[in-house]
C-alpha cells in the first residue's frame, strides 16, 4: 500500500483545504492527502486549531481556502459567518463543514449524511426502541439522522438538561438525565447509541462503558460514534456478547469521504476509500 499522505510538491496552483478544530486530530490529514496523492490532484490539506473564529472563518473567505472541516466547539458558532446553509446543516443547526466557491461560504453537515448512509446499509428497523446517549454537536446531527430516518421510540440519555430536554423534544422522543432512570426493559432489542466522549482514546474516560454490560447483552445493535479508537470499550463488549456493532471509524470514513467529494467534485472508488481509511486510522 502506497502512502500518499505527504505530497511532493507545493505550487502557487496548490488548492488548500484545512480543518479547525479545539484539538486537532490526523485522521483528515492523513485520509484527505491520501486520497489528493493517489488521484493525482493539486490539491493540500492541513489541520488548525483558533482561538479566533471570526477572523479564521475570514481567512477562508480572503485567501481562497476551498474547503474546512469544522469540529467541536465551532460546530454552531461558525453558522452567522457563513453565507447560507445546505440542507444537511440547516436541518440540524449544526455545521461540520464548509465550502467556499468564489469567496461564498455555505455550511454542510456530513456528519449528518454518514449516520443516514450507515442506517440504510445496516438496515436499521425504524420500529426498534433507540437509545441515545448524548446531546452535543454530534448528538444533534445523530439524533436527527435517526429522527428524519423514521426512528419513533427513542430516549435520549444527557445530562444536561436544558440541551437534552430541547434535542428530545426536537426528535418527538423521551429524555432521561440518567441511564438509571430507564425502565428496566428498555435495552431489549434496542439500539445502543453513544455520541459521548466515553471510551475516546486520551480522554479520561477511555476506558469507560458508554451503556453497562447488562444492557448490551440485551441490546438488538450497539453503535459507537466514537472513532478513535475503532475499537471502543463498547464496541469489544458488544462482540464479547455476540451483539451486531458499528463503530464510529465507519462514521469517520464516511462523513471524510463526503467531504473530499465537496471539495473536489470527486469520487473515489471504494477500493481506494478503504486504502485511504487504512492509512488514517493506523
Amino acid at each position: 500500500m502506497t502512502d500518499f499522505s505527504s505530497k511532493a510538491s507545493i505550487n502557487r496552483g496548490t488548492t488548500l483545504c484545512m480543518s479547525l478544530s479545539a484539538r486537532p486530530g490526523n485522521f483528515g490529514t492523513r485520509f484527505q492527502n491520501h486520497l489528493y496523492g493517489a488521484l493525482g490532484l493539486d490539491y493540500l490539506y492541513k489541520s488548525f486549531t483558533t482561538t479566533d473564529l471570526a477572523a479564521a472563518i475570514g481567512g477562508i473567505r480572503a485567501l481562497g481556502i476551498r474547503g474546512c472541516a469544522i469540529s467541536m466547539p465551532f460546530k454552531e458558532a461558525c453558522i452567522p459567518l457563513l453565507d447560507g446553509l445546505e440542507p444537511s446543516a440547516a436541518a440540524i443547526e449544526s455545521v461540520n463543514t464548509i465550502v467556499n466557491t468564489d469567496g461564498v461560504l455555505r455550511g454542510y453537515n456530513t456528519d449528518y449524511i454518514a449516520i443516514e448512509r450507515l442506517i440504510v446499509q445496516y438496515d436499521l428497523p425504524r420500529d426498534a426502541p433507540l437509545l441515545l446517549r448524548g446531546s452535543g454537536g454530534m448528538g444533534k446531527a445523530v439524533a436527527c439522522a435517526f429522527r428524519d430516518a423514521g426512528f419513533r421510540r427513542g430516549t435520549l440519555i444527557a445530562r444536561n438538561g436544558g440541551v437534552g430536554r430541547a434535542l428530545a423534544d426536537r426528535c418527538d422522543w423521551d429524555w432521561v438525565a440518567r441511564l438509571e432512570d430507564l425502565p428496566r426493559d428498555a435495552a431489549d432489542g434496542a439500539i445502543l447509541v453513544n455520541v459521548t466522549p466515553l471510551g475516546m482514546s486520551g480522554g479520561a474516560d477511555a476506558q469507560t462503558l458508554a451503556f453497562p454490560e447488562t444492557m448490551i447483552a440485551r441490546a438488538g445493535v450497539v453503535f459507537d460514534v466514537v472513532a478513535i479508537p475503532v475499537e471502543t470499550p463498547l464496541i469489544r463488549a458488544a462482540r464479547a456478547v455476540g451483539r451486531p456493532a458499528i463503530n464510529g471509524g465507519e462514521v469517520l470514513v464516511l462523513q471524510g469521504l463526503e467531504q473530499f467529494a465537496l471539495y473536489t467534485g470527486v469520487r473515489p472508488d471504494a477500493a481506494l476509500v478503504r486504502e485511504a481509511a487504512a492509512v488514517a486510522l493506523a
